[in-house]
């Protein structure tokens, strides 16, 4: 069996690729529109209140995780990260394929409002992007059972993880009313 800091340092190059290749791939294919390569295809306008409640469900299942670590349940706690790492999988899959087929939304709001918005908005992608070498350096530290480690990166992780996941969920309520139908 591979020993813990072999793992660590097995794993190190891939954090490092997928940390800088995720927000690279996804700001491309954000500004990739499938119908201008001929694609004949709607907007799958049915995506944002779903991705949302993904990331709704992530911010509970974060909660959740934490408890069960605090009441000493290691076993609960990883399956509920695992979950975790699904749902925001799942979202970003959602969420590009969403804007490759339909126009950027417009946030309609004014004053104090637009401002907020903005403010959530812009918090939320540089968070998004930071947050995911942590959650990689987390679970890969996990992996490699080294639990101080692991906490001491957690404690990052989980405050910046969880408003991700919650201020997704206030964009898109924030964003909705001004959804093209």
């Amino acid at each position: 069996m591979e020993n813990q800091s072999t793992i660590e340092k097995k794993y190190n190059p891939w954090i490092i690729v997928l940390s800088i290749a995720i927000p690279v791939v996804v700001a491309i294919l954000f500004k990739v529109k499938l119908k201008d390569f001929g694609f004949d295809v709607k907007p799958l306008s049915f995506l944002p209140p779903i991705y949302a409640t993904i990331n709704g469900i992530t911010a509970v299942v974060l909660i959740l995780a934490v408890n069960a670590i605090k009441k000493g349940n290691r076993q609960l706690h990883e399956r509920l990260m695992k979950v975790a790492i699904a749902c925001s999988v799942a979202f970003l899959g959602m969420y590009v394929a969403y804007h490759m087929t339909a126009e950027a939304t417009k946030y309609g709001g004014e004053g104090i409002m637009k401002a907020i918005y903005f403010f959530i908005l812009i918090t939320h992608i540089i968070l998004s992007i930071g947050i995911i070498p942590l959650v990689l350096i987390s679970y890969v530290r996990a992996l490699s059972e080294r639990f101080d480690r692991h906490k001491k990166i957690a404690k990052i992780a989980f405050p910046l993880w969880l408003y991700v996941a919650v201020t997704g969920v206030i964009v898109y309520l924030m964003i909705s009313p001004y959804y093209a139908n």
